[in-house]
């Protein structure tokens, strides 16, 4: 059986998680400070699309692999995991939006203070990824999910050695 994807594709938002609000707020003070113009904020707008678009990746990632879990894991279980991916996502895309609109808008104080919002959604979204990965790693420890592609007892992880064909 092939190795699942999802496991592979959440450690990029969820890491981007835990560093966009230290990135966005030291580039909102830099710039308030004056030592960077608001065209620097541009870098936390792109994080912040990375973060999003990651997100959604690992999200339609765990609909294709909930079919091969679901037998192992209770539906409960997968539910609180996907309406928690779901949150992460949904608030990802809004500090992304927060986040280009701070580009786009008027005036630095205007720009400024949207930008501040947005450094407060990357806290949200700090905290939508640690339920969202929590329940997640409960899937894995809690209820086997990953037992599902694991090889069977006694093959090894790259399939069956010569030696064991032969004796089949």
């Amino acid at each position: 059986m092939n190795s699942p994807l999802h496991p592979v594709l959440v450690h990029l938002p969820l890491g981007l998680a835990v560093i966009m609000p230290l990135i966005s707020a030291g580039v909102l003070f830099a710039w308030f400070k004056g030592w960077l113009n608001a065209r620097a904020w541009a870098l936390v707008v792109v994080l912040q699309l990375a973060l999003a678009v990651g997100g959604f990746a690992a999200m339609q990632s765990g609909e294709r692999d909930e079919d091969n879990v679901e037998r192992v894991v209770p539906e409960a279980a997968l539910e609180a995991h996907e309406d928690a991916a779901k949150v992460f996502t949904w608030l990802a895309g809004a500090t992304l939006a927060l986040s280009a609109a701070a580009l786009a808008l008027p005036g630095d104080r205007l720009k400024q203070g949207v930008a501040l919002a947005a450094v407060a959604g990357t806290l949200g979204v700090l905290g939508a990824g640690y339920v969202t990965g929590k329940r997640g790693g409960e899937l894995v420890y809690s209820h086997n999910a990953a037992s599902v592609y694991a090889a069977p007892a006694g093959t090894p992880a790259g399939g069956p050695t010569p030696e064991h064909r032969d004796a089949d």
